[in-house]
């Protein structure tokens, strides 16, 4: 067991010594150097969030990913992605210096950075913030110590972000960022930060499918996770099988999914603008056989048990091809494209399958209709036919009256943008992390769950 369940709230939440920042420290904006590295990406950004009358503004003043090269090994190596992290992260975070934001005014209440080369004095961050999990822990250590560094040199508060938190949050950013920009005037009405809490996440990755309801910046209830691998590893094992090799051989990426996507759909929308959902369950769970005398089963086609399952669809796939190989057939493009297809359908509408399940639970215990949000992200989250079915099957099964919210494809994959604004988040509500805090491998959101959830680590501290 990595957590140990912590006892009362006293024990689980430790009172900071440091000095408290007051209600005018808050106001005038927080600011944050923010670092990820959980996988393959090295990211840092700054970020930077406002409260004013008309309510809460965000600005990225920078932002900028370096992935490690893995094509030659057709997936994530973890010693290739450790070792650019190394390279990487303390270029990215010298650049990142020369685009904080200069002093307001005098000097507007700010600290200040002098910059070695640069003569034009800079705004401190008011904090650190860095992912701590969940991740491959030699990877979290290298932007986790990296950001503990800078918290010390700085004398500024650390924030120890877990990463899926920081997915579920992203809306929350991209809202505040489209107020900033739409420049609306001020009514001294203060709009909410969206979406509004309760809403249901649909966090999708390599790593990850999980499905959650959160109730407050800490208390995300997992209503659904898989029970053996993610959603985008199985888009990327299908992939592998069924793009020709020559465009394999050619991709300057590893995000084999998103060229399933581009392969299967190359005009986009235009090419699923006939997909029509399922009507009921029993439609649903029937098989479709192709011209080609194969077909896909839906998971889980006999229980509405609230769990993902996606290795049988990568399975499925691996038998067809590799019996096709055996015979001596040759896949010609159009079936490799309806494989492509037909893959990403039973995916797709099986995610949706068990929202909805989610949702009409949620309806019977009397908090569905409280629900009126349902946010979808991780890398996964950025294919748009994703985004289409989720839609239809809301609008045929019910539930039209939940919107669907997803960050722009820049902000669903891993990116440092989102770890410092779940920083800044987790600061407000009054928390920040010990110094001493170490990175985890495994780390639940669930504050039901053995580990306690996000809070659940014994080194937060509340101010």
């Amino acid at each position: 067991m990595l957590f140990a369940r912590l006892p009362a709230a006293a024990c689980r939440r430790k009172l900071c010594t440091a000095p408290k920042w007051s209600l005018s420290t808050r106001n005038r904006g927080l600011l944050t150097l923010a670092i990820e590295t959980s996988c393959d990406d090295t990211s840092v950004a700054i970020v930077e969030k406002k409260t004013g009358p008309s309510g809460a503004t965000a600005k990225t003043h920078f932002l900028e990913n370096i992935t490690a090269n893995t094509t030659s090994y057709r997936g994530v190596h973890p010693i290739v992605a450790l070792e650019s992290h190394q390279e990487n992260i303390a270029k990215l975070v010298n650049k990142a210096l020369a685009h904080l934001p200069e002093p307001s005014g005098t000097h507007g209440g700010h600290q200040l950075l002098h910059l070695s080369d640069d003569p034009t004095p800079r705004r401190k961050p008011d904090l650190v913030s860095a992912t701590r999990g969940p991740g491959m822990r030699a990877n979290l250590f290298v932007g986790l110590d990296t950001g503990k560094a800078l918290s010390v040199a700085w004398q500024v508060p650390f924030v120890g972000v877990h990463h899926m938190q920081a997915h579920l949050l992203t809306p929350r950013l991209v809202s505040c960022l489209e107020r900033a920009q739409n420049d609306t005037p001020e009514t001294g009405l203060p709009q909410p930060t969206t979406p509004e809490f309760p809403f249901l996440s649909i966090l999708v990755s390599g790593g990850h499918s999980i499905l959650v309801k959160s109730s407050s910046i800490t208390d995300h209830e997992i209503m659904a996770s898989s029970s053996d691998v993610a959603i985008g590893d199985s888009l990327d094992k299908t992939a592998r099988d069924i793009l020709p090799e020559p465009l394999l051989q050619t991709a300057n990426t590893t995000m084999y999914g998103k060229l399933l996507e581009q392969f299967a759909f190359p005009n986009g929308s235009i090419d699923y603008a006939d997909y029509r959902p399922p009507m009921t369950r029993g439609e649903e769970i029937a098989t479709r056989p192709t011209p080609w005398g194969w077909y896909l089963t839906a998971p889980f086609a006999n229980t509405r048990k609230l769990e993902f399952s996606f290795s049988s669809i990568a399975s499925s796939i691996t038998r067809i091809t590799t019996a096709k190989s055996k015979a001596g057939e040759t896949m010609g493009h159009e079936e490799r494209v309806a494989m492509a297809r037909e893959t990403m359908r039973v995916c797709f509408e099986h995610l949706a399958s068990r929202t909805v399940i989610a949702l009409e639970a949620l309806r019977q215990q009397g908090s569905g209709a409280e629900v009126k949000t349902l946010v979808v992200s991780g890398g996964v989250a950025a294919n748009r036919f994703l985004m289409t079915v989720l839609r239809s099957f809301l609008d045929v099964r019910g539930f039209g009256h939940v919107s669907i919210v997803a960050p722009p494809p820049t902000l669903c994959t891993d990116n440092a943008a989102m770890i410092g604004w779940a920083g800044i988040e987790m600061f407000e509500a009054g928390w920040r992390s010990n110094l001493g805090c170490r990175a985890w491998r495994k780390w639940s959101l669930d504050p039901r769950a053995e580990d306690g959830g996000i809070l659940g680590p014994d080194d937060w501290l509340k101010v």
